[in-house]
């Protein structure tokens, strides 16, 4: 006999997200207007010249550093939304990449270019760090190959050379496409993270990388650096890209990051560089000893290789990862539920609105994740919690809106009209009849989401949202595999979790439905 159960799966979403808004807020709100936000690229040297702006400052105010914000696009859009207060920038690179100049710029005409924008540069910390391409010394010697025109030769050797570029390096306006053209290069280049691009060379997987001139790794593996014959790169020296009213706002701790002007030498970033790669010592570390005291400030995650893989799995941040990211796929699935079952729900009632509700998330889930991330920055005006929030609520809700239509349809007419004929309305057949029926399958959906989230969830920590990512993007920069397992095992495990918990769900609701 039919018997009408009470299941709305859709209003308890809606509840427990209501309930979830306070929380949010407080999670994703801006730092205090009170705290210092120093921000870093995902390179070993950013996070560690970051550690050092952080350290300096630390005495003088409360700070807040966000290391390992992606590339230039990621952290310059932060700079602007207001999310970060300053960062370790080089000055080819403002020239180039961010005012778009085509010709020289000194630092006081940078300045004045970027104070229209509300932001300034200063503090030119003493080295310059160049691109430039860089492949094994020996086979720099058998090719005859020293400098950057070299490429461009007609022998089938050198024009078989295999490319492999750095993400930001092929894209940039000061980068492979410039290069390329100055040099009339051949040769097509594959992309590589930056942070792999030594092992491959080494493993002789590619030939030719671009590289920093401050680079650890080049005397160690006895590269030959390419001279820039024809003077493309511009001079990247180190400087602060901060907001205009810093030195406003926090007084005593711009005086002490001026202190630091001219006081990073070409020899000093290099060997801090190495004792991040090569020896193994965290970033924190790093910038305390430099800076000729006890470490200021909170210690950051990542960098530092000791104790293998046991102790960087279970370090004093695994907790603090953990909660990051249970927050950020909780929250982003039950804003998914509340938005993704009545749209389904609403696919499945009027079939003229299917085909573009199913083609609108459909195409939400293919936009590429970083790039999300980066479109949402200036949209939110904000890094961190916010944006990450939005991109995994957009990714997850396609398996729910789909399980849920497809749920519905499959409801038998025959309990419809059983319903109808009891009296009830459209509303009550919905909530009590239709959906309950449907639930196994819109539980599925669920589940497909929140697994999935779970692992797009590690993009987060590029844009200073944290969890497992944190150590991933880290392992990925310093090229340290039981860092990159540091992260990458406990997001593996928690989606195992996350599919067990669902699963088990399922077949409880399975057995409460036949019982009943």
């Amino acid at each position: 006999m039919f018997r009408a159960r009470r299941c709305p799966p859709a209003r308890r979403c809606l509840g427990l997200l209501l309930l979830l808004l306070p929380m949010l807020a407080m999670h994703g709100a801006c730092a205090a207007e009170g705290v210092l936000k120093i921000g870093s690229k995902r390179f070993t040297e950013s996070y560690i010249l970051g550690e050092v702006l952080a350290q300096s400052a630390a005495p003088h105010a409360k700070v807040e550093y966000r290391q390992g914000l992606g590339n230039t696009a990621i952290v310059y859009a932060a700079l602007q939304a207001g999310s970060i207060d300053l960062y370790p920038e080089y000055t080819g690179t403002i020239a180039l990449e961010i005012l778009k100049r085509g010709g020289p710029m000194s630092l006081a005409e940078m300045d004045a270019a970027l104070a229209k924008q509300g932001l300034g540069v200063a503090v030119p910390l003493g080295f310059n760090n160049s691109y430039a391409l860089a492949l094994r010394g020996i086979d720099a010697v058998g090719l005859k190959v020293t400098r950057l025109s070299d490429l461009a030769a007609p022998a089938t050797q050198v024009r078989g050379l295999r490319f492999g570029l750095s993400h930001e390096f092929l894209g940039r306006a000061d980068g492979w496409p410039g290069l390329a053209q100055t040099y009339q290069l051949p040769q097509q280049p594959v992309s590589l993270d930056h942070g792999l691009a030594y092992e491959a060379l080494a493993k002789r997987q590619v030939d030719v990388i671009d590289i920093y001139s401050t680079d650890a790794k080049i005397e160690r593996l006895g590269l030959a650096v390419l001279t820039d014959d024809r003077g493309y790169f511009p001079r990247y020296e180190a400087v602060i890209l901060y907001r205009r009213d810093v030195p406003r706002r926090f007084p005593q701790a711009w005086a002490a990051l001026r202190v630091l002007e001219g006081r990073i030498g070409e020899r000093d970033m290099i060997a801090m560089n190495a004792q991040a790669e090569l020896e193994g010592k965290s970033f924190h570390k790093i910038a305390g000893e430099f800076l000729g005291g006890k470490a200021q400030g909170g210690k950051a995650q990542g960098g530092g290789k000791g104790g293998g893989l046991w102790a960087r799995l279970f370090d004093e941040h695994l907790w603090l990862l953990t909660r990051q990211h249970m927050f950020l796929v909780l929250a982003s699935l039950l804003a998914a539920c509340a938005v993704g079952i009545p749209l389904g729900v609403l696919a499945e009632r009027a079939p003229t609105l299917r085909g573009p509700v199913m083609t609108a998330v459909g195409v939400l889930q293919t936009i590429p994740s970083l790039a999300l991330l980066a479109m949402l920055i200036p949209l939110l005006g904000a890094i961190g919690t916010g944006p990450a929030l939005v991109a995994l609520f957009v990714y997850a809700l396609l398996p729910i809106v789909r399980n849920t239509a497809t749920g519905l349809m499959e409801v038998p007419p025959g309990l419809r009209d059983a319903a109808k004929a009891l009296g009830m309305s459209g509303r009550d057949t919905l909530l009590h009849v239709e959906l309950p029926l449907a639930a196994p399958v819109i539980l599925a959906g669920v589940k497909t989401a929140a697994v999935m989230s779970v692992g797009t969830a590690t993009i987060a920590a590029f844009i200073g949202a944290g969890g497992y990512g944190e150590r991933i993007a880290t392992g990925l920069a310093l090229n340290d595999n039981d860092l990159l397992l540091a992260g990458a095992i406990p997001a593996a495990l928690l989606a195992i979790f996350t599919q067990w918990g669902f699963d088990a769900a399922e077949r409880r609701l399975v057995r409460s439905r036949n019982l009943g």
